[in-house]
């Protein structure tokens, strides 16, 4: 399995060292020499390396990660430049644009969000090609609730965004004195018309702001000419 972020080591070497995680390790390391597995193997922490522990001002909880040819990448919701933008995050557009009124971009890479603070984290970070939720309940869940854990200890506020039934019980590990959660439907077909209406970006940017920090610019750039 790749090493974890420098960033994040210090914070997560407790849970590192624990035998579920030496069984998760071996798991997935068996799963990959048989079948093929999403993400490749150096992007398994990409959320966290495109979002160093001190840096996380909102944290959106993602699920599974995507289970089709080239899609995941190691960051929930988000997909390479150049492949087609997924239901889910077509609605989180469609939200975004009548929110706060940015245009619609032509490519799903939530980079730029990463790098202003915005951990973009699913529960579980592997999958079995086309077989969703093939990697649920081998550990992954147990470590990702550390590092929700990890960023609800920090004195620093941060926005947590719990979208759909799943990331909402992640809500009992945050400590709602420092921190803000903004929650609702999830953006997916399924429930798309109660997550439409529910203005996340808009919640997000005026508990940052109610934080006194600096604004995320949401704008993902177009890279069609």
């Amino acid at each position: 399995m790749q090493t974890l972020p420098e960033s994040w080591q210090p914070v997560l070497a407790e849970e590192l060292a624990k035998p579920y995680y030496a069984e998760l390790t071996a798991y997935v390391d068996a799963e990959r020499k048989e079948h093929q597995i999403f993400p490749p193997e150096d992007e398994v922490f990409a959320a966290l390396e495109a979002t160093p522990y001190d840096d996380v001002r909102v944290f959106i909880v993602g699920q599974d990660p995507y289970h089709d040819d080239n899609q995941a990448h190691g960051m929930c919701f988000s997909v390479r430049p150049e492949v087609k933008i997924p239901p889910s995050l077509r609605n989180i557009y469609k939200e975004m644009h009548a929110d706060i009124g940015l245009p619609i971009p032509d490519n799903g890479y939530l980079m730029p969000w990463a790098q202003q603070g915005v951990l973009l984290m699913n529960t579980v970070l592997t999958v079995r090609a086309h077989e969703a939720a093939s990697h649920k309940g081998r550990g992954w869940e147990k470590f990702t609730d550390a590092v929700i854990k990890a960023v609800s200890d920090r004195d620093k506020p941060v926005v947590f965004v719990l979208w759909g039934g799943h990331a909402k019980k992640k809500a009992a590990l945050i400590d709602t004195a420092k921190h803000t959660i903004v929650q609702g439907a999830h953006p997916s077909p399924l429930s798309a018309k109660l997550f439409h209406g529910s203005k996340p970006f808009s919640q997000i940017d005026a508990a940052l702001a109610a934080m006194g920090h600096k604004a995320i610019d949401w704008t993902i750039p177009n890279l069609k000419k």
